[in-house]
């Protein structure tokens, strides 16, 4: 084992490996460890200018037992910066201290003479690479040792009811309502960032927590410690990003619908919120507008003048925002010329398709700038110079027809050695372009990776279905995204895929979901309604007019009742604008979500740290949606302080249980009363 001291970095080799361990931000380090001798230079997500921090390395002697019960020396090393304190020894093995209590240490299992004292004949190493047969790139596992008690959260949104995630597996890839965002929040105080956009696997076991990446160069992660988990997203935003201020004017009601298929239609339903005395901030056009999928326009049949349309909803103060999918159908005008100049995604074996919903298509590849700069100016032309304010980037996982990660490639390698950051790069095609005019830039994803917050992206929870079992994920998936660091989330209020419209329990559901999504970063309407007897507008296999429409999704499209449910809340949330720009300021500043888990605000509080189905608002209302079919009371765990509850103005002191009402028309909501007032 060999340490040296470059400029405060802590470097050492060690049987082919090289790493490096170096003071980045605020009580955080970087360690990165590689096979290949030299670094590839890429930050990932760590692409914020940090402060010069003074950290110390020390390259020391310590005793060492040796087999025959003699003395020997060996040289370990340290490096300090602030509270956070690392330390390899004479075998590589990483160990991290906060104000010198040792909190993570990686997982060793072969005889070492000091720390490994069980199983030793087992030969488990705690950072085991594999070459990858025919290529540069190696497998990855990284073990650390588990902590018993100890509680995970945040790694972005997976669809489960499981926000603890010690004791879960986790898929490092993006999928359909799955965005994996790998930071984690411990309840022991630290953050620990898998900087690494490989295709992998995360698991948070009682024994052993495991990082596998499937393809990669080197490993790379940054830990950070604090002493809550508000500082602990401070000190992450810090190094990989603060969400833009999110603008004043779409702080309000987005209405949106499976599918808007005509310019009328979008018009009528505008014309119709107007006359109703309701303001909407923006309204979605959806997929199927255009021609066919890679034309990136609007079908004129059905769209005749785009601009007069933009300019009569600007008129009403309403922003236009419209979908992008990044596939491209052979049909398309946009198909050969991209295809010739390696602008798509590739297959390693078989046919070039890589998605087949409606089309035979192959999707963009975002990781190559000659593909952001293609697909840019063909929006710009056919969408941004009309004065499309804003962009819904759907299925920015990609969507595969089959998530079969190694049978794609982008410019930038194989995707199961990239394909995490596929999103990002998606949304930085018009994030990059549309920042140049020095305004707010807004657009619509479904997918994230560490960092994006920092885009312009509003993510929302994806395709899921229309059940209670499914608002309470989203309930939880929310939190955790928060924990992640993405602080723009939303989700489809009642979910995605609903079979009938008129169920009374559909209803049910979409108004407590509607309720919901009133405390919470965005208020949008959007939804496939079921049941499809709608017919198409024309009999063509493309084009704007073939593809079904759901049914009418708008406020008043439920019955009065729940109309005047809706719009009361609608209310709440205008009268809440003041409240709601404060929250996307921390948000912009410290890194704070707008949704935040009970421990966030009160993390000395355990019993905060088990509850999953209440949450706060900021740091002033505490929510308790209703998660059930049918059920008009409920249980609330209120912390320490004074409450008032908003439906009634009864007021409660803090550190109990209590059990409130909750009909159709009302969800438990609590204001937390300033402290000295």
């Amino acid at each position: 084992m060999k340490f040296l001291d470059d400029n405060g970095a802590l470097v050492f080799y060690q049987n082919g490996e090289m790493g490096r361990i170096e003071a980045w931000g605020k009580d955080s380090v970087r360690v990165r460890t590689t096979m290949l001798g030299k670094f590839n230079g890429n930050d990932w997500a760590l692409t914020e200018n940090v402060e010069n921090i003074d950290s110390s390395v020390k390259i020391e002697r310590e005793d060492h037992w040796v087999g025959d019960g003699t003395i020997d020396q060996r040289e370990i090393a340290s490096i300090t910066n602030g509270r956070i304190k690392v330390v390899v020894n004479f075998v590589g093995i990483i160990s991290f201290y906060k104000d010198d209590k040792l909190f993570l240490r990686e997982y060793f299992r072969m005889y070492d003479g000091t720390i490994s004292k069980e199983s030793r004949c087992l030969k488990v190493i705690n950072r085991e690479w594999k070459g990858i047969i025919g290529g540069t790139d190696y497998s990855l596992n990284v073990k650390f040792e588990g902590n018993k008690g100890e509680k995970i959260f945040g790694m972005g949104q997976y669809q489960q009811n499981d926000m603890d995630l010690k004791g879960c597996v986790l898929e490092l890839a993006q999928r359909n309502s799955q965005i994996s965002v790998p930071f984690a929040v411990s309840s022991l105080g630290y953050g620990f960032l898998w900087n690494n956009p490989a295709v992998g696997r995360a698991t948070f076991g009682k024994n052993y927590t495991e990082w596998i990446a499937r393809s990669t160069r080197e490993m790379d992660y940054w830990i950070t410690v604090a002493d809550a988990p508000k500082q602990i997203l401070e000190n992450y935003t810090a190094v990989t990003g603060h969400a833009d201020m999110f603008p004043e004017d779409l702080m309000g009601l987005w209405q949106c619908k499976l599918r808007y298929r005509t310019q009328d239609e979008v018009l009528t339903v505008a014309r119709q919120y107007q006359k109703e005395g309701i303001k909407i901030d923006q309204i979605v056009i959806d997929f199927f507008h255009w021609t066919v999928q890679g034309d990136w326009k609007f079908d004129t049949q059905y769209w005749p003048n785009p601009k007069e349309m933009v300019d009569e909803l600007h008129s009403m103060g309403i922003k236009v925002v419209v979908s992008v999918w990044p596939s491209v159908d052979r049909k398309s005008e946009n198909f050969g010329p991209m295809m010739e100049r390696g602008l798509l995604i590739k297959t390693e074996r078989g046919a070039a398709q890589t998605y087949d919903y409606q089309g035979d298509c192959v999707e963009i590849d975002p990781f190559n700038p000659e593909t952001r700069k293609y697909v840019w100016e063909v929006c710009k032309k056919n969408y941004y110079d009309f004065g499309i304010d804003a962009f819904w980037l759907d299925n920015s996982e990609p969507d595969y027809g089959v998530y079969d990660f190694e049978n794609y490639r982008y410019c930038d390698g194989p995707a199961l050695s990239n394909s995490n950051m596929y999103p990002q790069m998606y949304s930085r095609l018009f994030y990059d372009e549309m920042s140049k005019e020095n305004k707010p830039v807004v657009n619509l994803l479904r997918s994230a990776w560490a960092g994006s917050q920092k885009y312009g992206n509003v993510v929302w929870s994806g395709d899921v279905p229309s059940t209670f079992e499914a608002f309470a994920d989203q309930l939880q998936c929310g939190l955790n995204m928060g924990l992640a660091g993405i602080p723009w989330w939303t989700t489809d209020i009642g979910g995605f895929m609903t079979d009938d419209v008129n169920d009374p329990d559909f209803r049910n559901l979409l108004i407590r979901w509607y309720q919901f999504a009133v405390y919470s970063a965005v208020l949008r309407m959007h939804g496939d309604r079921g049941p499809y007897n709608i017919p198409p507008l024309d009999n063509r296999d493309w084009g704007g007019g073939y593809l079904h429409t759901g049914q009418p999704n708008e406020l008043w499209s439920y019955g009065e009742d729940n109309y005047k449910i809706m719009k009361k809340y609608y209310d709440i949330r205008i009268s809440m604008h003041d409240y709601i720009k404060k929250l996307y300021e921390e948000a912009h500043t410290n890194g704070s979500p707008l949704v935040r888990t009970m421990f966030y605000e009160f993390p000395e509080d355990e019993k905060c740290w088990e509850l999953q189905d209440q949450y706060m608002f900021g740091d002033k209302y505490l929510v308790a949606p209703i998660l059930h079919l049918n059920e008009f009371k409920r249980d609330v765990y209120l912390p320490a302080g004074e409450w008032i509850l908003t439906s009634t103005g009864e007021k409660y002191t803090g550190g109990i249980t209590v059990s409130v009402d909750a009909p159709i028309e009302y969800t438990p909501v609590f204001e937390r009363k300033a402290v000295g007032l």
